[in-house]
């Protein structure tokens, strides 16, 4: 389906210079190139036509009535931490960033919530719920992230065992349609059935079908007490293995993060970062958190007990702030670690059924040696979500084209023969989009191109990302 979508003139940007102000638009060279691409610019490096930062959802407003109007392409953009080539502008056109709509508009302590604009970052909110005694669960590794960024991607994250996943915590959405028309989906209600759940179709939508201007979120009670473990193995399948026996005991585990020994001398030689044991070939982080000492210590012991009937060869306690942040703090730095140990990567971001994460490393490792490419495995072993690194290494640049397109296929093949899916947290975006189709069936393929022209039947905000028409 073509889009008959027009080119910014000189006068089009003096309108938007106009509804907005001519030191927060930039043309041409003077738009810097990081907003070319996300963190994944494999997934694609397009210069917009037009950078407008925004300060208010009333410009946001003025700015896509015009867009609509004039049928110009919008991409919104937050902080550009994306993994899927998302916030990129495929067709030209207007890259808005909200990243100046960056207020905390009200913490609101009686019903467990907090107000925010887009531009927040993830790390704000997280430390304004603590400093008011209260806590903001989502944990995606990248704590730079906007939260707007994160509502749009229904980001996930080490925490989503215990507390669940962005969607989780999204009470309301006020959001800009495509036509420029402001409306808000839900509102600070605990739940609602008034209609078709809008919201819930907004969060994860790639900034296809709106614009947020204002989130608020649901906050719970701050733990008291969170201690970690790490667990080492020297057999992968006894190691992933573990995670449903774990999930199956009396314990509510936070996190459970799987990581192999290989990705841990990558980190310490790129970054430095020295992992606390180096005594196994693959290693379980587990994370527990209580209300009170005794009763972390407890479940520790429990967990413990566990690895160990399991095959682990040791269980260490992290039961400090500072051994705590350490070993976290390696995790969160894995993807950094690849991108230095290589000249290029694509990310595979299956989520299977957690009773199947073993059967799939197992067949990742097998296509790797069949296809002789280097394939690094790690993920959120408590929720089956195995982030599947594919690192190019020597290759020509023909070879990881051809190498790159046949294993994603087969690694997407054994993820859909598992019951599983084609992203887990990291969305379609643009480096996915080939290959949904497939993985859902025409039909459903339908049903979404459906739902995108309901939001948006000129194709104007975010086009080419996550459904292609």
């Amino acid at each position: 389906m073509a889009f008959p979508y027009n080119k910014l003139t000189e006068e089009s940007i003096d309108t938007l210079k106009k509804l907005t102000a001519a030191d927060r638009v930039f043309v041409g060279i003077d738009i810097q190139k990081e907003y070319y691409h996300d963190e994944m610019p494999e997934y694609g490096i397009y210069a917009p036509e037009v950078y407008i930062e925004a300060i208010s959802k009333e410009e946001i407003a003025e700015i896509m009535k015009f867009a609509y109007e004039n049928n110009i392409p919008v991409t919104a953009r937050g902080a550009g931490t994306g993994l899927a080539g998302g916030a990129t502008c495929k067709f030209g056109g207007i890259m808005l960033s909200v990243m100046r709509l960056n207020k905390i508009i009200n913490i609101d302590p009686e019903n467990l919530s907090i107000t925010v604009e887009p531009g927040v970052l993830l790390s704000e909110v997280a430390a304004a719920a603590i400093e008011h005694g209260m806590f903001y669960p989502p944990d995606p590794g990248e704590k730079t992230a906007s939260i707007g960024g994160t509502v749009m991607t229904n980001a996930g994250g080490m925490r989503a065992v215990r507390y669940g996943v962005t969607r989780d915590y999204v009470r309301s959405i006020e959001a800009v349609l495509p036509d420029g028309e402001l409306v808000t989906f839900s509102s600070n209600v605990v739940k609602n059935t008034t209609g078709y759940a809008i919201k819930d179709l907004v969060i994860g939508s790639e900034g296809t079908l709106c614009i947020a201007t204002e989130i608020t979120l649901k906050l719970i009670a701050l733990p008291k007490c969170s201690y970690s473990l790490v667990v080492p193995y020297d057999d992968i399948k006894q190691c992933i293995d573990t995670v449903p026996r774990l999930l199956n005991s009396t314990l509510t585990p936070t996190a459970i993060e799987f990581i192999e020994a290989e990705l841990l001398d990558i980190v310490e030689r790129q970054l430095g970062k020295v992992f606390p044991d180096r005594s196994g070939s693959a290693y379980l982080i587990v994370m527990i958190d209580g209300n009170t000492k005794q009763e972390v210590e407890r479940d520790c012991d429990i967990a413990a007990e566990i690895c160990l009937q399991a095959g682990a060869l040791d269980v260490m306690l992290c039961n400090t702030e500072e051994r705590n942040a350490s070993v976290w703090s390696i995790r969160g730095a894995v993807l950094e670690g690849m991108k230095a140990d290589t000249t290029s990567e694509e990310e595979c971001d299956v989520v299977v059924p957690r009773s199947k994460i073993a059967e799939y490393v197992k067949a990742a490792k097998e296509i790797a040696a069949k296809h002789k490419v280097r394939i690094i495995t790690v993920g959120h072993a408590g929720d089956g979500n195995i982030h599947t690194e594919i690192l190019r290494d020597q290759l020509t640049e023909e070879e990881w084209k051809v190498t790159t397109d046949t294993v994603l296929k087969e690694l997407y093949a054994k993820s859909k023969e598992l019951g599983g899916q084609l992203s887990g947290e990291h969305g379609i975006g643009n480096g996915r989009l080939r290959y949904l189709e497939d993985f859902i069936g025409s039909r459903m393929n339908q049903l979404y191109k459906s739902i995108k022209l309901a939001f948006d039947e000129k194709n104007i905000l975010n086009p080419g990302k996550l459904i292609e028409l």
